[in-house]
């Protein structure tokens, strides 16, 4: 398998746990201005670059039939709506399977099972709102994390049948109230010392519902990242979320 991104903060990471990790070899290593050529042969490329050349990366794997596992951030609708039209028309893989492609907001469990449960929650509560924090050396925000938590919490409430969240702000010119994301305020920390954490708050009259999860390393990513290597091939087309290769997901 390859690495797009393999000196950054999580490719490099990434390119240690598979080296480190049973029947995985490393084939690969790519960095920004690389040519990435035939891949090296890989049949699985996991990319971790950055918002702006994430597409492009993408696509040449999926034009030379190999399977892709995306933990870039930035890829909102409409690049989901492109990378499907991209693979519709993909090659077969070496072994005449389909091209399968993982785009991934977060690879922890424990931060798969946090969106899990405030999803399974968001029904029950009248408020709900999401604050994320990470370093400040991450380019975007919200983190992909905390949109996907919010697009996973705005469709169970609409399932229910629930309301708008409740919020009587008419004035906020410097937007203390954060964003709304899928209709959910969603407010980002950037701040030293910080690598990666979430919580979502869940209100009713009386009682206040927390779940949180945070990563205190990289490393805890990496189960994560090999679950969707090793699985990858056997979930053909556009996955978006590992829990869908891990059984958490909405039937």
């Amino acid at each position: 398998m390859g690495v797009i991104g393999a000196e950054g903060r999580m490719g490099s990471q990434v390119c240690r746990a598979v080296e480190a990790a049973d029947g995985l070899r490393l084939v690969a290593r790519y960095d920004q201005g690389d040519d990435l050529g035939d891949l090296g042969g890989a049949d699985v490329v996991v990319e971790f670059s950055v918002p702006e050349a994430s597409p492009g990366n993408v696509a040449h794997c999926v034009a030379r039939g190999v399977h892709v596992v995306v933990g870039t951030t930035g890829w909102d609708d409409g690049r989901l709506e492109t990378l499907r039209g991209r693979l519709a028309d993909a090659p077969p893989t070496a072994t005449g399977s389909p091209v399968g492609v993982l785009v991934a907001p977060n690879f922890a469990i424990g931060a798969i099972l946090m969106m899990s449960f405030a999803a399974q929650a968001a029904r029950f509560y009248e408020s709900v709102e999401i604050v994320e924090l990470h370093h400040p050396d991450k380019v975007d925000a919200p983190s992909g994390t905390a949109a996907r938590t919010a697009g996973l919490v705005a469709a169970a409430r609409d399932r229910a049948g629930a309301g708008p969240v409740p919020d009587a702000t008419t004035h906020d010119p410097d937007g203390a109230r954060g964003a709304r994301v899928s209709g959910i305020p969603v407010h980002s920390v950037r701040l030293r010392g910080l690598v990666a954490h979430q919580e979502v708050l869940l209100g009713n009259v009386g009682e206040l519902l927390t779940i949180r999860h945070d990563s205190f390393d990289r490393a805890s990513f990496m189960p994560g990242v090999i679950a969707g290597v090793r699985r990858v091939a056997d979930h053909p087309g556009l996955t978006v979320g590992l829990e869908h290769y891990l059984g958490l997901a909405e039937p």
